[in-house]
């Protein structure tokens, strides 16, 4: 086991999760909210930035506790924002946002 804290926390600046949760049940889910239409927006924002590889990471979980039938949850990472009800096309706004227009403010330096 190799313990590699120091490496990503310097690498990794931003993580925005997103849920695809897939389930039955009388509740809504993320996967049939948009999840993984939701994951490809963000990766293709990203890649249009030529962000993609960069310190803002882009990872599908599992419940975010933010059900709903209008779209899927998302929580940015060390920022502790957190966003229900998003939908693929909500993806550039949310992320010009947060990140910038061309993703470039991502540092800690950053303040809303």
């Amino acid at each position: 086991m190799k313990r590699r804290t120091d490496q990503q926390r310097s690498r990794l600046e931003a993580q925005v999760f997103v849920c695809t949760t897939d389930r039955d049940g009388e509740y809504a889910c993320c996967a049939d909210a948009g999840g993984t239409e939701t994951v490809a927006a963000i990766k293709s924002w990203l890649r249009e930035r030529n962000a993609f590889w960069s310190p803002i990471s882009v990872t599908e979980t599992q419940c975010l506790g933010l059900c709903s039938e209008g779209g899927t949850a998302i929580a940015i990472q060390p920022r502790n924002e957190w966003y229900s009800d998003v939908q693929p096309e909500d993806v550039p706004d949310l992320l010009e946002s947060e990140f910038g227009p061309n993703a470039d403010r991502v540092g800690d330096e950053y303040e809303r």
